[in-house]
């Protein structure tokens, strides 16, 4: 009977650094569940890129509204007649 009791204590005290300490302990657990929950934000904050630029796309394909909008914003591209005014501020020292 004693060792019986030796052997059950011996199993239990195994489950529980097993519980505590190791892959698949709470800690374990913990840490996983911080990295999804990090990794949700990332994919949240992509998702929310992807709908910006799958949105310029539509909109590049079809109309000049977006190409003329692009081409003024991004590449610096005036139509012939206008005049470019460029006004800089100073930058505070």
């Amino acid at each position: 009977m004693r060792i019986l009791n030796v052997v059950l204590v011996l199993l239990l005290l195994m489950l529980q650094i097993r519980l505590w300490a190791g892959e698949g302990s709470i800690g374990h657990y913990v840490a996983l569940k911080d990295k999804v929950a990090e990794q949700q934000l990332v994919n949240d904050r992509l998702r929310a890129r992807q709908k910006l630029l799958s949105a310029q796309v539509l909109d590049l394909q079809h109309g000049t509204d977006g190409i003329e909008e692009y081409a003024r914003m991004q590449l610096g591209m005036i139509k012939p007649g206008e005049t470019f005014f460029l006004v800089v501020s100073q930058q505070e020292q």
